[in-house]
Formats: C-alpha cells, sequence, structure tokens
C-alpha cells in the first residue's frame, strides 16, 4: 500500500459539508430501483434525521416516482427520458391533487447531473452503470458528501473522480465496500494486510463451466441471497459484479491488487473482512439487506438505530467460505487485469459486460459467451488511454467503440448459433 496516496474512502476522515445544520437533506438518483427504494423506506422511517429534496429515475416506473415525490414533497424529480414527461407531469397532478404545486421537473440525460450539483448534504448514486458518471463527478464537484451504490461509476472513470474527490467526501453504499469501510475503521492503514472481500457465489456456485454452457435467463436470475434488478443479479452470476467490487475497492483504498482476495460465503452474511499486520482480521457481519450499507452511506459517522435487522443469536447457524474458482469463473482475474491496465480499459470492460449482458436477458448470448465476447473486446481494445491523462471524452469514446464491438460480437454468436 503506498503511503502516499490517499484512500477515497477512510472511515478516520469526516466530511461534513453542513456541519452542525441537524437534519441532512438528500438527493436520491436512481429512487425507482432497488437501492433508491430502500433509502426512501429508511428516510421515511427516520424523518427527523434526512429530508429528500430531489428525485431522479430513467422513467419506466412513472407512478412510483410521482408517489415517492408526493410522499416526500421534493423539490424537484428529474427523469432521463424526455418522452415521459407529460405522463409524469399527469401522474404528480393525481398525487398531489389540483391545488398544490408540483415539483419542478427535469428531463434528458443531463438531468441526473444537473440535480446531484443541487444544494444538499448528501446525494446518494443508486443509478446501475457507467450513466452514473457525470452525477457522480456532479456532486463531488458541488461539495456534497456522495454516497456511492453506483461502482460503475468509479470503475470507468476511476482517475477523473480521484482528481475531484475530497478527502472523506465518498462513503461506500456497496455491501461489501461499507463492510471494509467499517473494518478499517479499527486500525491505520499501516495495519492492513489484506481486504477480503466475500461473494455468495451466484446461483451457480459449485458448477463447472461445462455445466454452465446451458443455463438459462431464469436460473441466473435467481439468486439465493439478494434481490437486485437483473443487470447486477446476472453480474452475480457470472461473478463479474465481484470483479468490479475489486477495481473499487483497490480506487476506494488504495490497497494493491494482490491485497485484495476473493473468497466465497453463501450465506452472504459476512460482507468483507479487513486482515491486519498482527494476524487479526475484522468481518462485518449483518443478515443481508442492503438497508443497512445505505444508512451507513448516509448517516456516518452516525449509526442509523434499527436501520436493518440484526442477527438473532439464539438461532443455531453456519457460515461457509470457500475459495474462488477462477476456470468456471474468470471475470475476477480479468477485472484485475483491467484495473491494472487502468486507463480506459476499466471502461472497455463494463461497457462491454453491460452490452453482453443485455443479449443474455434477450436470449442472443449463451451465458458462458458472456465473459468470452467481453474477454475478447478487452483484448482487441489494445493499450489503455494512460490513467494520468483520462478526460471524461477519452471514457465516452472508449464505452462506444466498446459497445458497438460487444455488440457486433454479439450478433455473431446469435447468428452462428442460428446458422
Amino acid at each position: 500500500m503506498s503511503d502516499s496516496a490517499a484512500p477515497l474512502a477512510d472511515p478516520h476522515l469526516i466530511f461534513d459539508p453542513l456541519a452542525g445544520e441537524g437534519r441532512r437533506d438528500i438527493v436520491i438518483l436512481g429512487s425507482t430501483g432497488s437501492i433508491g427504494t430502500q433509502a426512501i423506506d429508511l428516510v421515511l422511517r427516520n424523518p427527523a434525521r434526512f429530508r429528500v429534496t430531489a428525485l431522479s429515475a430513467n422513467g419506466g416506473r412513472v407512478g412510483l416516482l410521482a408517489e415517492q415525490a408526493y410522499r416526500l414533497r421534493v423539490e424537484q424529480v428529474a427523469v432521463a427520458r424526455e418522452d415521459v414527461v407529460p405522463q409524469l407531469r399527469e401522474a404528480l397532478r393525481a398525487e398531489y391533487g389540483a391545488g398544490e404545486p408540483l415539483p419542478e421537473i427535469l428531463a434528458g440525460p443531463d438531468a441526473a447531473a444537473e440535480i446531484a450539483a443541487s444544494p444538499c448534504h448528501t446525494v446518494l448514486n443508486g443509478i446501475t452503470g457507467s450513466i452514473g458518471l457525470a452525477p457522480t463527478l456532479a456532486a463531488l464537484r458541488a461539495g456534497s458528501t456522495l454516497a456511492l451504490a453506483n461502482k460503475e461509476s468509479l470503475i470507468v472513470g476511476g482517475p477523473l473522480v480521484k482528481a475531484v474527490a475530497k478527502p472523506g467526501q465518498i462513503i461506500p453504499v456497496d455491501s461489501e465496500h461499507a463492510a471494509l469501510f467499517q473494518a478499517l475503521a479499527a486500525g491505520t492503514r499501516a495495519d492492513v494486510r489484506k481486504l477480503v472481500v466475500t461473494a455468495s457465489g451466484g446461483p451457480f456456485r459449485g458448477r463447472t463451466k461445462a455445466e454452465l454452457a446451458s443455463v438459462t435467463r431464469e436460473e441466473a436470475l435467481a439468486h439465493p441471497t439478494w434481490a437486485m434488478g437483473p443487470v447486477i443479479t446476472v453480474n452475480s452470476a457470472t461473478l463479474v459484479n465481484k470483479g468490479l467490487e475489486v477495481i473499487e475497492a483497490h480506487l476506494l483504498y488504495d490497497i494493491p491488487f494482490e491485497q485484495i482476495e476473493v473468497v466465497v460465503h453463501p450465506q452472504s452474511y459476512v460482507h468483507s473482512m479487513v486482515e491486519f499486520t498482527d494476524g487479526s482480521t475484522l468481518a462485518q457481519a449483518t443478515p443481508p439487506d442492503m438497508r443497512g450499507p445505505i444508512a451507513i452511506g448516509l448517516g456516518w459517522p452516525e449509526r442509523v438505530p434499527d436501520a436493518a435487522p440484526a442477527f438473532d443469536w439464539t438461532r443455531a447457524s453456519t457460515w461457509e467460505f470457500f475459495p474462488l474458482d477462477t476456470e468456471a469463473f474468470p471475470s475476477v482475474g480479468l477485472a484485475r487485469h483491467v484495473g491494472t491496465l487502468a486507463g480506459t480499459a476499466p471502461a472497455v470492460f463494463n461497457a462491454a459486460n453491460e452490452e453482453c449482458v443485455d443479449a443474455f436477458l434477450a436470449g442472443r448470448l449463451p451465458f458462458n459467451a458472456i465473459m468470452e465476447t467481453v474477454t475478447e473486446v478487452v483484448g482487441e481494445h489494445g493499450v489503455p488511454t494512460a490513467g494520468t491523462s483520462l478526460t471524461l471524452p477519452d471514457v465516452l469514446e472508449a464505452e462506444t467503440w466498446a459497445r458497438a464491438r460487444a455488440r457486433e460480437l454479439s450478433n455473431q454468436v446469435a447468428a452462428e448459433a442460428r446458422a
């Protein structure tokens, strides 16, 4: 671990943009998704601690977005899809009634970034995918605390994020990184020997690569312990999600890749561990429920009472740990490779994977072909743009190329299967 580099997430550093202001104003990005809806549940149960001022969503669940806006009495609502604005306005009017003013509506691809830059204490970025990068940068530049659930924005734009983030400004919301964040509070950076990131193993734990060749969409979406959106669920089935988390841990905590280990833990009780130089290992454990990590992101350095269920220690339970099968699940190794390359390589990896997951969900690509195609795209990308000179246009250009190439290769696989 380099003594000269500062970690993006450090539990010892408290970044408070509005110290002493009492109740925290929160902006929630991706409010109709899994993270967003659970965050709203937490806010509604703690009205003296949190107030939501703005919401953003893609626009696919307009009725839910309008209901959320009304219950929270937000000032702004943003949707990425401009075509749903009339429907959203109608849904808001139905919720608010004839005499009440509606919140301001923002629409378009930049709407989430615009509300991310609005005055508040904390921005919770719960958007899925690399489209979360611009809102991440907007929140950091505005000086808000960033509760980061959108790992892709850090992975594809790591140097860009590191250039604008102030010490302590990012609080991780992924269950694994929230666990590491809490465990790291027990020692100094010099005390850390290893980060151990846990993986449930997904629905296909124990299967060989050959046995994975014929798995179906429905099987891939049947995660044994977590309820998530379809893209993240498939990423958990391929363990791409775990590869992305290894890159994220490296960037958040400034830990070299060789000191980050992945271990399979089917019960998903231990969310990650930190091994210290004296031989001690500290594990953060709760039943699988994202409201706990969300509460850390919104409330740190204070804890939110009863944010999530606790264990019942009067009942017997078994906790298992297994080594990762790197042959059946090569995604973690490939993620380490692109993370080491840095620059635009992680953006290519992530964009190609998103396209391949879409193709798999649409029935155009077999399960094993997801990683085979991503590996080919990463190999064709060659030498990435250097991280020190990386720009947002570099990232966007690399993503555009990777998506197009992944679609082309996926279509070839589909055509060969039909022939």
